[in-house]
């Protein structure tokens, strides 16, 4: 695995949990696009915020070999950024509304 596709992965991780949270609770659905836009912003936030804690791509391939610990961690950091990016976002639309 390389950096790129470690990276590429986590993004549609961040992806699939703003996706995940708008089938979860339909009240936080924006849409098929928005869900999307906002889930890769959110977990390439997040990771960007904290992946200098040592799970950044270069940290899990830095022994030559995968790191499955870091890679989870990631791939989790990722679907939170997504979930929690969509949570905030609908939260920020709704409160423009009113």
């Amino acid at each position: 695995m390389t950096h790129t596709l470690i990276s590429m992965i986590s993004i549609f991780v961040g992806l699939f949990g703003a996706h995940f949270l708008a089938f979860i609770k339909k009240e936080y659905s924006m849409g098929f696009t928005g869900n999307t836009l906002v889930g890769i912003f959110g977990g390439i936030l997040l990771i960007k915020s904290f992946g200098r804690l040592g799970f950044d791509p270069v940290s899990i391939l830095a022994s030559g070999e995968i790191n499955f610990l870091l890679l989870g961690i990631n791939f989790l950091v990722s679907f939170l950024g997504g979930v929690l990016g969509l949570f905030f976002a609908k939260r920020i639309t709704n409160k423009m509304r009113k």
